[in-house]
């Protein structure tokens, strides 16, 4: 079929969609050598933020600086584009630490389509792709990618292909009474590359997602509102920044203020009062919602007992007035929502730019797809983002990072990069998506992080730069700072570990005015500082010389890292102890041709779920709702008959996934 038609280009990786996940994706292979391509519906909607103008955010910002740790984009393009910063959840201990930056969001998107334009081995195409070709090998086998074609019928080969599609597969949008076929903000779904999906074997789930009115400022009334400034000094994402971009506040730019204000009586009354207009409650919407960012008739109804909701007035940009108000998503008629966007305080006479509307999209069933992100039906298809189930911008971009990563070390016959739960917030979410599933647009949060204190946002590059620089998107200049900064980190905690000092009147009177107890013996200053009332800075007071040179010497995140690494030290120790039970558990792998139809004494329900996802080990097989423990006993026993051997269904021991 393909040898039929006009070839417009030979690529190695096609990425289909130029959103968060298809930007990094794209980025990623074209950096690591491969020649690459991507299409976009419309080139104006590149990285566009359809729903709120942040980055980061609860658990959002540790994928943002894991992504930078990597080798990936989205925190430099950040940085550079943010209006105001500020550090989430300070109160409640490092395992939850958050950045989180307001973004002047066209900004955001030029910035991230230049990217795409000047990296080498990448060519940026306006298309809408309506089908990805596949031919079966001769030997036999799963189908793999051989192109794409466009609406316009352009075909283009290649070898590999990420399906990046956000909400634009199959996008309707509804606001009350009214829907129509349409992707994010008014731009063109992408309509008829489900089919293509659906006839190579992938599963389709309908999802939906919202957005909430958009104001013009100039019309808030300010003094009713408490304002809420950014953090001074500001952070940065990248944790190795070339330089600071002077368009973002971390380069000098100004922070603007964000607002916050709430809902009234009024305002639960209006909307009650128009239930039967919702979609959301007369049937009108199919798609499943995300369940941890709900409406505003969702929230009034399902918390019934609040008398009020927060919502926060979030600007889009330094050069436009349009605000986001955050809290207030809507499916209800446009009618109804200026109504009680007037009930709240401080909007009474605001002028609504933009309604929000519902919008529903078409999704694949994630357990079909390997921890890689590659497809188990289409040899070189890899699939990342809102296309997977996954909800929020962090959440794309960090799996089009692995998916383009891995669609290039397929290519070049490497293992795939795949981080498991201990490493990486997206270790978590990719193991959640394919492992487990989804049936409502997934977010990522902290608590679903088993081991959060050891995932810290402060330490991603710890975790993580050695596999960007291994896999090819650090560069050695970035490589030889960050071993610096690691030793630089290491000399001081050990420093501070080997420092005893003396119970006499220079520490105890410095402990007196701290308000922590006296020490009547030799102690080391870690053991100080792993009191909860003493902080490293303070501590330097009585340190020997040389050793508060060496904390002195320390830039602010490193210094973070050092009062962390101690402070926290037996907890840490407890979590690695947990972690090496678990990658025991992950070492234990699974043949990739077990008949689970042959597994003797598992449920109907397990046996069908395992034959489905084909877990690479143990540990991933244990993690897949509807598994028991007793399956798992059961699996293991014939598991270990199977390596020997002596199955009598399978005879042979079977090759390993890699």
């Amino acid at each position: 079929m393909a040898q039929e038609r006009h070839c417009f280009g030979e690529y190695d990786i096609a990425v289909i969609g130029a959103g968060h996940a298809g930007c990094e994706a794209a980025l990623a292979a074209a950096k690591l050598g491969l020649r690459t391509v991507v299409f976009a519906v419309t080139l104006d909607g590149i990285a566009n933020m359809a729903c709120n103008p942040s980055i980061g955010g609860t658990a959002k910002g540790q994928l943002v600086r894991e992504i930078d740790a990597l080798g990936g984009t989205m925190g430099k393009a950040a940085d550079a584009t943010a209006i105001q910063v500020r550090f989430l959840n300070r109160a409640k201990g490092p395992a939850v630490y958050s950045p989180r930056a307001q973004i002047d969001r066209r900004q955001y998107q030029i910035y991230m389509k230049h990217e795409l334009e000047r990296t080498p081995n990448l060519d940026l195409k306006q298309g809408e792709i309506v089908e990805i070709l596949t031919e079966t090998p001769e030997n036999g086998g799963r189908p793999r990618v051989s192109g794409v074609v466009t609406h316009l019928g352009a075909y283009y080969k290649c070898r590999c292909a990420v399906a990046c599609t956000g909400t634009y597969l199959k996008g309707r949008v509804i606001v009350g009474e009214n829907s129509y076929s349409s992707g994010p903000d008014g731009q063109f779904p992408a309509n008829k590359l489900s089919a293509s999906l659906k006839a190579a074997g992938h599963t389709i789930i309908r999802l939906k997602t919202g957005t909430p009115p958009r104001v013009n400022g100039l019309t808030v009334d300010y003094s009713a509102l408490e304002i809420q400034n950014g953090d001074e000094p500001p952070f940065t994402f990248q944790f190795d920044p070339e330089d600071a971009d002077p368009r973002g506040v971390a380069g000098g730019g100004s922070q603007i203020p964000c607002y916050l204000t709430h809902t009234t009586n009024e305002t639960h009354n209006i909307i009650k009062a128009n239930l039967h207009r919702s979609p959301l409650f007369n049937g009108s919407i199919e798609g499943v919602g995300p369940r941890y960012c709900p409406s505003i008739e969702d929230k009034i109804m399902r918390f019934a007992d609040k008398d009020r909701h927060q919502i926060f007035l979030e600007p889009l940009g330094r050069e436009t007035e349009e605000v986001y108000l955050q809290g207030l998503s809507s499916s209800l008629p446009e009618d109804v929502q200026l109504d009680f966007v007037h009930s709240i305080p401080g909007l009474e006479n605001v002028s609504v730019m933009r309604p929000a509307y519902a919008i529903e999209y078409d999704a694949i069933d994630a357990t079909e797809l390997e921890l890689s992100l590659e497809s188990k039906l289409v040899d070189g298809l890899f699939c990342a983002g809102q296309i997977n189930g996954s909800s929020g911008y962090e959440e794309a971009a960090g799996q089009g990072l692995i998916a383009g990563i891995n669609a290039a070390q397929k290519l070049k016959g490497r293992e795939p990069l795949i981080l498991d739960r201990s490493e990486a917030y997206i270790g978590v979410l990719i193991d959640d998506l394919v492992t487990r599933g989804t049936k409502e647009p997934y977010r990522m949060m902290t608590s679903r992080a088993e081991y959060r204190l050891l995932l810290r946002q402060d330490n991603a590059d710890a975790r993580l730069t050695e596999k960007g620089y291994a896999v090819g998107l650090i560069s050695e200049a970035r490589y030889r700072r960050f071993t610096e900064r690691q030793q630089r980190i290491t000399a001081a905690a050990d420093a501070l570990e080997a420092t005893h000092l003396s119970p006499g009147e220079i520490v105890n009177t410095f402990l007196d005015r701290q308000g922590s107890s006296r020490v009547h013996s030799g102690v080391s200053a870690a053991d100080l500082l792993r009191r909860p009332e003493l902080t490293l800075a303070a501590l330097q007071e009585v340190l020997p010389a040389d050793v508060k040179a060496t904390i002195e010497a320390l830039a602010p995140v490193e210094a973070e890292q050092v009062e962390i690494l101690i402070k926290y030290s037996g907890y840490i120790q407890r979590e690695l102890v947990q972690v090496e039970q678990f990658r025991r558990l992950e070492k234990q792998r699974i043949p990739d041709n077990v008949n689970y139809a042959d597994v003797p004494s598992i449920s109907n329900e397990a046996r069908e779920k395992l034959a489905k996802i084909r877990p690479a080990s143990i540990g991933q097989a244990m993690r897949i709702t509807g598994v028991s423990p007793a399956d798992i006993a059961a699996l293991m026993v014939y598991l270990h008959r199977f390596g020997r051997g002596t199955d009598p269904g399978n005879g042979a021991e079977g090759g390993e996934r890699g």
